[in-house]
């Protein structure tokens, strides 16, 4: 709103000083360029004091994932664990080459609440089930060997609670995908064909 204020000013100003309307349409080019950057980078990850990037949309979670679960489902969006370690090259790709593409990142907003752990994390989460572990220990519950990992889980927590822990996702990413078939796998999740089909498939029925 400062920025606005000042284009208005520099215009003005350019009037009275017999500046030519040429002149003050450079400056107020320049001044909304900047406003545009600035936007852009206000949106990109930052690195948190736990060596992690964090995008900002991500959910403020309490850890208690069968809350996360009903509370999520209440939108009509699913839930999704995204596993990090710090230092890991494809977490930060993952970060600055897909989650910040408008295509990808407004898709997972509108469907998808996502929770970021650290596989050596030491914070307490309550699992579906109610058991209370740790990040690392979670992780070791459900198999998690790599990172990036996106689990996608699914709705009805009293089904998911009496399943073995990975058969409360209805699909899992391993590694990195580039963003074409980052978004592809959000649509796969979404779209419900994870019930019908492999991944694989559902890439080859969608060209």
């Amino acid at each position: 709103m400062v920025l606005v204020n000042c284009v208005k000013m520099m215009m003005v100003t350019g009037r009275s000083r017999g500046m030519t309307t040429l002149w003050s349409s450079v400056w107020a080019a320049v001044v909304v360029s900047f406003l545009i950057v600035a936007q852009a980078k206000a949106q990109d990850p930052e690195l948190g004091d736990d060596g992690l990037y964090h995008t900002s949309w991500f959910l403020d979670s309490f850890l208690e994932l069968k809350d996360d679960v009903e509370e999520t489902t209440a939108k009509g969006k699913r839930l999704a664990i995204f596993w990090e370690l710090k230092g890991c090259p494809y977490c930060k790709e993952t970060h600055f080459t897909n989650l910040t593409r408008d295509d990808i990142s407004e898709f997972m907003q509108a469907n998808f609440e996502v929770i970021q752990l650290n596989i050596l994390g030491s914070r307490m989460v309550v699992d579906i089930d109610g058991e209370e572990l740790t990040e690392k220990q979670l992780r070791n519950k459900y198999g998690i060997r790599y990172t990036p990992t996106l689990q996608f889980f699914g709705t009805d927590v009293g089904a998911m609670a009496k399943l073995k822990p990975k058969q409360r996702e209805v699909a899992r990413l391993q590694g990195y995908l580039k963003p074409k078939h980052f978004l592809a796998m959000l649509q796969y999740v979404q779209s419900g064909s994870f019930e019908t089909m492999n991944f694989r498939k559902f890439l080859k029925v969608r060209k």
